[in-house]
Parts: C-alpha cells; sequence; structure tokens
C-alpha cells in the first residue's frame, strides 16, 4: 500500500490523548468491540443499553463533549508537526492511520451525502474513559455509539502479529480502521436498532453487525485509489493484491473460531460467536472490496451469511 506524495494530511478528525490521563469509570451506551479485536481484553461497560443507547444515531457529536471526560485533554501538536505531508504516511504507522481516517471519511462523505457526519478517531495509550465505560489497551479498537468516537492503541497492530499470528502491514491496519468507520455508519443509519443486545450465536444479529461492517470496510477499500481528497486527488496511490491477502489473513485471525480455537485455548462454540467465523469475515470483506456497493452489505436481508 503506498500513499500520494505532496499532499496534505488533516490531524482535526483525530483527538490525540497518549499519555494523557483519563481514568476507567461510568458510562452509557455499549461499545461494538473492535471486529473481533477485542477479545485480548474487553472493553469495561458499566451500563448496558441497546446500541447507541437504543437511539441509532440519536447521540449527536456536539452534545457529549467529543467525549473527553474530566481531566482528560487531547493535544495534537507533535501529530500536527510529524504527519503534514500525505507522503509521511509512507513512513509513519501514525501517519498512515490519519491518511486512512481521512480517505475513509472522503468516502462516506461522498457516498451518504448529508447522510454521513464525520466523527474523531481517539489515540490511546494504556487506559481511556468513553462515554461507554472505560476500556484499556487491551480491548482493541472499537466505536462507542454513545460519543460517536472511534478508540484506538496504535500498539494493537504489533499485538495482531505477535499474538494474532497475522502478517500486518499498512492495508490490514487501513482494513482495522475501516472497520470501525463501518459501525459509525451504521450507527448514523440506525441499523444498531436491529440488534438485541447480548444476542450471540452464528446468525445473531451481533454477527450481522460485525459482518456488515467488514462488507463497508471492503466497499471503501474498493474506492480507496480514487475517491479524492479536498485537492481533487485520492490520498492512497496503489493498493496491491498482497495488501488484499494480508487483510484477508487479519479477517480469517479474527474470527471467532480462530480465536476460541487458537487464542482462548478451548473449542469452537457457534452458539457464543459475536463477530463471525474467519471464513465469513472474509467473505464479506470480499463482497464490499469486489463491488464496491454498499447496498450489497446488507447482512440482516440474507439467510446466506456464508
Amino acid at each position: 500500500m503506498r500513499y500520494r506524495e505532496g499532499g496534505r494530511l488533516d490531524t482535526s478528525s483525530v483527538q490525540d490523548r497518549r499519555g494523557r490521563g483519563g481514568g476507567l469509570g461510568g458510562g452509557r451506551g455499549l461499545a461494538v468491540g473492535g471486529g473481533g479485536l477485542g477479545i485480548v481484553g474487553l472493553l469495561v461497560v458499566v451500563l448496558v443499553q441497546v446500541l447507541g443507547g437504543g437511539s441509532g444515531a440519536g447521540a449527536g457529536l456536539g452534545a457529549l463533549s467529543g467525549g473527553l471526560a474530566e481531566g482528560e485533554t487531547a493535544d495534537n501538536t507533535a501529530l500536527e508537526q510529524s504527519c503534514d505531508d500525505s507522503g509521511d504516511a509512507n513512513d509513519s504507522v501514525e501517519c498512515a492511520v490519519v491518511a486512512d481516517i481521512d480517505s475513509i471519511q472522503d468516502y462516506w462523505s461522498q457516498a451518504l451525502g448529508g447522510q454521513y457526519v464525520a466523527t474523531d478517531t481517539v489515540f490511546f495509550s494504556g487506559q481511556v474513559q468513553t462515554q461507554c465505560g472505560g476500556a484499556t489497551s487491551g480491548s482493541g479498537p472499537f466505536y462507542c455509539p454513545a460519543d460517536q468516537l472511534v478508540y484506538i492503541d496504535l500498539t494493537f497492530f504489533d499485538t495482531l502479529r505477535t499474538q494474532f499470528g497475522a502478517e500486518g502491514g499498512a492495508f490490514p491496519n487501513a482494513y482495522v480502521l475501516a472497520h470501525e468507520y463501518g459501525h459509525h455508519v451504521q450507527n448514523l443509519l440506525g441499523t444498531n436498532r436491529l440488534v438485541t443486545p447480548g444476542e450471540t450465536g452464528p446468525t445473531s444479529g451481533t454477527v450481522r453487525l460485525e459482518l456488515q461492517a467488514d462488507c463497508y470496510a471492503g466497499v471503501w477499500a474498493n474506492h480507496a485509489e480514487t475517491v479524492p481528497d479536498e485537492s481533487g486527488a485520492p490520498l492512497i496511490a496503489d493498493i496491491t493484491q498482497d495488501d488484499i491477502d494480508r487483510a484477508l489473513d487479519t479477517a480469517a485471525r479474527i474470527g471467532d473460531d480462530f480465536i476460541q480455537e487458537n487464542l482462548s485455548g478451548g473449542s469452537v462454540d457457534q452458539d457464543t460467536f459475536t463477530h463471525g467465523s474467519s471464513e465469513q469475515r472474509q467473505r464479506w470483506f470480499l463482497t464490499g472490496y469486489e463491488t464496491g456497493d454498499p447496498a450489497q452489505c446488507d447482512t440482516f436481508a440474507t439467510d446466506d451469511l456464508g
């Protein structure tokens, strides 16, 4: 995966809270776990409600003070200095993530028009406070519908390789971010209301929500080399077949069956599935990637999830 040289990176969609404090505490709403990535250490949800408080897109971005807890701050100064030119993304993981976020939101803004409301990604280290409760680095990347923010500790990309055995790389990292923004799209469209909290199983609404987010990630990937930024040119210059293969490798390693059998030391129990099998996750990412059409991602309208 290669990013265009000479473009401008916009860090305004990132809240850099690394090393800025913010303890674990109460919250409202149920976070949507990072596509199965949070199995190492799940998000602590103090008050569980319907995803996003049962309101679908009801929680406004401005109403919750951007998700900042008392005593918690964000400072993008260092990020702005190191991630200026889009070419910086070719040499820096954090700059690549900034470019990914810009590209993903450029796509959805154009695909959904006025229905899409841009949101931020929070960079944190160690632990973070959200409107869905407190989380630690072990939670993996996740989306909190209550404050409509994506949260990620960038060290998780190392965890993908060292603990999950994924091949890793810039494009699999982008897939992770695109999946979480897929949850934001679902929240804006009210898809969350189709899911019963706590429901599990291979055809559950919970699994359908996650597979749809995988599909949305694939849709973005289909358009990533062509979707223009504010300058009229795409931020992402090249995605290769090797990049796609690496994303599929990641999808396989965050399937419920792979995690249960290889990381949890147990047998596969489909009744407890919350994100889908490895095969399902690969299938729906490819569905989005090969069609480039969000309408093909309606996992709630099919009896065949793979």
